[in-house]
């Protein structure tokens, strides 16, 4: 089956592509924009995925300026320059994302694989509704958000979450959950029950694995939550991690090594997924 290819992943690879070509002509980034029209932040922001060059003559002057020659060359990346235009679905939801969110989000719906910890709360793409709201509620007068940002943050999480159930190619998921993040009570004891019941049930689809790494372990715990994306071959890895107000994304093979290594870690020490259900039993008993 074709590998998945949206706008953003397509931006992201032909960002890849200029930047490859830049350095392989011997070019800073303001001497191949140099007498252009367009400026050296705008084209760094392009080889980074974040941004498309909207005008072809554009792409086709710095092509130019690459030294870019061979006919099927220069229709290939034409082509990517042309997909990479299209609309993105997360558009209408632009506004209530952090910095850097809208290019994850884009890459996110078309990985073959994630693996994720998350210390502090339900992982996003396990979450029911109600738990989502209570979550932004909770934060609503102390962010000073509107019902608006609230309501549309839900609708996007909810629309995130239908990659683990899409009939062609679901996202494979594996998740390591802190205990703690199932002890924190969101939105009080019913909505935390009907939490629980929801990550058994997810984690009973084949391609979704969730395990919870006790706090009683004394164990190495990642002190932030972060996501590592496998694409089908040969686009490469990336990993993200949150800081407070902004979302990182990288493609850096020894910063992918390094959460590997986190994520094997933990895995390791965690109970094993066929232990998920009656811990979750224990911890809805005792709320």
């Amino acid at each position: 089956m074709a590998a998945r290819r949206g706008p953003t992943f397509r931006r992201r690879e032909l960002g890849k592509e200029l930047r490859r070509l830049r350095e392989k002509a011997d070019l800073t980034i303001q001497e191949a924009v140099s007498g252009l029209g367009f400026s050296d932040t705008k084209l760094g922001r392009v080889e980074t995925g974040h941004n498309s060059l909207p005008r072809v003559e554009d792409l086709e002057k710095l092509l130019d300026r690459l030294g870019v020659d061979d006919i099927d060359d220069r229709d290939g990346l034409l082509e990517l320059h042309r997909n990479s235009l299209s609309r993105d679905p997360w558009i209408p939801y632009r506004d209530v994302m952090p910095s850097g969110m809208p290019m994850y989000v884009g890459l996110e719906a078309d990985a073959r694989e994630m693996r994720t910890w998350q210390p502090m709360y339900v992982f996003g793409l396990l979450q029911t509704e109600a738990y989502t709201r209570a979550q932004f509620m909770a934060a609503k007068p102390v962010e000073e958000t509107t019902t608006a940002f609230v309501e549309n943050s839900v609708s996007l999480r909810m629309e995130r979450k239908h990659l683990l159930t899409r009939e062609e190619t679901p996202l494979t998921l594996r998740v390591i959950l802190d205990e703690s993040a199932l002890r924190r009570v969101v939105g009080g004891p019913d909505v935390m029950r009907e939490q629980y019941e929801e990550i058994e049930r997810l984690g009973q689809l084949d391609h979704v694995t969730v395990q919870i790494l006790p706090q009683r372990l004394a164990t190495f715990r990642s002190d932030f939550n972060f996501a590592v994306l496998d694409f089908d071959a040969p686009v490469d890895s990336i990993v993200q991690s949150d800081i407070p107000g902004t979302i990182t994304v990288t493609d850096k093979p020894s910063d992918v090594w390094k959460y590997n290594q986190r994520f094997n870690n933990m895995r390791g020490e965690a109970l094993g997924p066929s232990a998920t259900a009656g811990f979750l039993h224990q911890l809805a008993q005792e709320m």
